[in-house]
């Protein structure tokens, strides 16, 4: 018999008996618990799960025995489909290599995501979108014209069914309605020298302060520029024998690695709010 794999989020209030009620309606809806994990945070008091189930039951079959207990624990509840893509538009700039390091991985399996659209302020990449097979959309942006292009990239993400946005080095600040419309959904990459280093070339402003530890951080874009929940982290050392491009290439090298992480465990549903925080069930 064929057997359907689904993932179970879930968010509320913390109290006793959360995770028997939870058990019980998988149960009832004939499922196998494959992988469970919790928390439960002593800072909000809110109980996190998340749960991959194995059934010969259909989606319908399985909402209809969680709905209860989501209502009866003020629940906050995501049911998804295990092993699908999460469809993902992804915004860039100029810099190709991190746009380069997520096209890579979701082709080859890496990533569970699927990429409709690439869309930039700037032509410099299309080439890159055409070699990976996905459609390139150019959207300037000016002061005059901003409203406008974030119009259209909500129509995008409206047109193709996005349920993520990844900001790929994309070099522009999105307005608070846009960020407040991606709200939990859209994630950024930055250099960890915010806010020691701020403005242009930030690698050569630690270079020149001599500094010893460079990174990256990855986090959800919220109207707050750079402050937003953050999901993944790396470091890396360097020393005072390294130039500046050395600095800017290590960086980049990291940069990627720590938004392909993020992306891959927003896409697996690893992801929940805490606040100003994040729960990753990594």
């Amino acid at each position: 018999m064929e057997r359907n794999t689904f993932i179970v989020t879930l968010s509320c209030p913390d109290r006793p008996g959360i995770v028997h009620a939870v058990s019980g309606a998988l149960l009832e809806a004939g499922c196998n618990i494959a992988e469970s994990r919790q928390y439960e945070s002593p800072d909000t008091g809110t109980f996190f799960m998340r749960v991959t189930v194995e059934t010969a039951s259909e989606r319908p079959a399985l909402e209809a025995s969680l709905a209860p207990v989501a209502e009866a624990f003020s629940m906050k509840l995501g049911l998804y489909n295990g092993g699908e893509p999460v469809r993902t538009l992804i915004m860039c700039s100029k810099d190709g290599r991190t746009l380069n390091d997520l096209l890579f991985q979701q082709r080859t399996g890496t990533l569970p995501i699927e990429v409709p659209v690439v869309v930039s302020n700037h032509p410099d990449l299309a080439p890159m979108a055409e070699f990976y097979g996905v459609p390139f959309v150019h959207l300037p942006v000016t002061p005059e014209t901003k409203a406008e292009a974030e119009a259209k990239l909500l129509a995008l993400v409206e047109e193709h069914g996005v349920e993520l946005v990844v900001l790929a080095r994309y070099m522009q600040v999105l307005s608070d309605d846009l960020c407040r419309a991606l709200e939990g959904r859209a994630i950024n990459i930055h250099h960890s020298f915010l806010p020691s280093f701020k403005g242009a070339k930030p690698y050569h402003q630690a270079h020149a302060r001599g500094v010893k530890i460079i990174g990256a951080t990855a986090h959800y874009v919220t109207a707050a520029l750079d402050e937003g929940p953050i999901i993944e982290q790396e470091v890396i050392r360097v020393d005072h024998a390294k130039t500046p491009e050395q600095f800017v290439r290590l960086g980049r090298d990291v940069e990627g690695r720590t938004l392909c992480r993020a992306v891959q465990w927003h896409a697996e549903h690893r992801v929940l709010l805490d606040g100003h925080r994040t729960v990753v069930f990594d």
